[in-house]
């Protein structure tokens, strides 16, 4: 029988036999590869650290034990992989453990949807799994209860790869991922300070006068993104129809998502490798997004465009672009308090929110210094001011008064 194959970001679809060989065969899993099961309630005083202390909590262990006596029960059951249902097993108790985590709580583990978080992890290079290349662009990974299975090699597999996860994304496609932290990016050593201000209509605005604009869909794909909406909300649920638009959706959307990662991974690469230090607003993205709706009793204003501004800052991909400099240039990205850096003249120190004349042109009320206003809150950042109400850094007296004549004594 011909293996299925694993084209990430080709455009095919992965037919029902290809399917059938994996799901089939994998993804049987008793609450947890279809959903996890319910989340356990903490019943003693024992941390999240330490769970299945109890006696009425069992752990990771005993769940294990415990699928080990129902695979003996079921047959079904055990035509599944025992590899990936410990797995499943496993991420169901780190999840129970984060959210319990009292230092820094993690939201309630949920029930799985279909169609969302479809995949599952294979560990144990050598004896539950291997990897081979075919030719150039093809490489065949095996995959238990399934055998070889092809997928594109788009990229060079380190050694150090010991599991592996393969996952379907709502468009459909499918993925492989070798788990392997990559190693940070080095340090050019020119000591040189950059500053980043983040914005809707300017994605990225670095100190130096670069700015960077996040792709998005074009105004063909987002014509037709509004067609298939309408469609959608005019279609019966359940029906063929809806299953087809809900898919065109979803396959520009994760268009959408692609080309923001690929631009979030090429502009952190080229920033870690050209600076020293970097310097980004502190922003609390999650409450910047929230929705403004408010209650029934107390009801929100502007709610549309709120949330049509909500849109623009997660379509920027804000903290995607931070997070990926994190973790490339470790040690090397600042946060600064992002107080008043857009009304800071870079120039002279004033503050005054009248030098912001429109969204991109900065003119100081004081020293006259015009400019771009997105790289002039940029170099307020690389300078690394957290500028107070009153202006200055609150030590030193504030810069945003009047310019006054030095009277001298003659």
């Amino acid at each position: 029988m011909e293996t299925p194959v694993f084209r990430p970001g080709r455009k095919r679809r992965v037919t029902s036999s290809e399917m059938s060989v994996v799901s089939d065969s994998v993804f049987v899993c008793p609450g947890t590869g279809s959903s996890p099961p319910p989340p356990r309630k903490r019943c003693c005083g024992t941390t999240a650290a330490t769970p299945g202390t109890c006696g009425t909590s069992p752990g990771y262990l005993e769940q294990c034990r415990q699928l080990t006596q129902a695979r003996a029960g079921y047959p079904w059951l055990a035509a599944g992989s025992q590899t990936v249902q410990q797995q499943a097993l496993r991420d169901f108790t780190q999840a129970i453990a984060a959210f319990f985590d009292p230092g820094n709580p993690a939201r309630r583990p949920s029930w799985r949807k279909a169609g969302r978080d479809e995949g599952f992890r294979i560990v144990g290079r050598g004896r539950q799994w291997d990897l081979r290349r075919v030719s150039r662009h093809v490489g065949q990974v095996w995959v238990p209860k399934a055998g070889w299975i092809r997928f594109r090699w788009s990229r060079p597999v380190p050694e150090g790869a010991k599991s592996y996860r393969v996952t379907q994304d709502r468009a459909g496609r499918w993925h492989v991922a070798f788990a392997v932290i990559p190693g940070p990016v080095p340090a050019p050593g020119n000591g040189q300070v950059v500053g980043i201000d983040r914005g809707v209509a300017v994605s990225a605005a670095l100190s130096t006068g670069q700015l960077l604009h996040c792709p998005a869909l074009t105004g063909r794909e987002r014509a037709r993104l509004r067609r298939l909406q309408r469609t959608l909300a005019r279609a019966k649920r359940g029906s063929n129809r809806r299953g087809r638009v809900r898919h065109a959706i979803a396959r520009l959307r994760a268009r959408e998502r692609d080309r923001r990662k690929d631009w979030a991974e090429k502009t952190s690469t080229g920033i870690a490798r050209r600076f020293d230090v970097i310097r980004v607003e502190d922003l609390k993205i999650g409450n910047m997004t929230r929705s403004a709706k408010g209650t029934r009793e107390n009801p929100g204003k502007n709610v549309r465009a709120k949330a049509g501004l909500n849109r623009g800052i997660l379509r920027s991909g804000w903290g995607l672009l931070v997070r990926r400099l994190e973790e490339k240039a470790r040690g090397r990205v600042e946060k600064i308090k992002p107080a008043l850096t857009s009304q800071r003249c870079s120039a002279c120190g004033q503050v005054d929110r009248a030098s912001r004349e429109s969204q991109a042109v900065f003119r100081c009320t004081a020293c006259g210094f015009a400019g771009n206003a997105d790289v002039n809150a940029a170099k307020n950042i690389a300078a690394g001011h957290a500028v107070t109400a009153r202006g200055g850094d609150g030590v030193a007296r504030p810069v945003n008064r009047e310019p006054h004549l030095l009277l001298q004594s003659v």
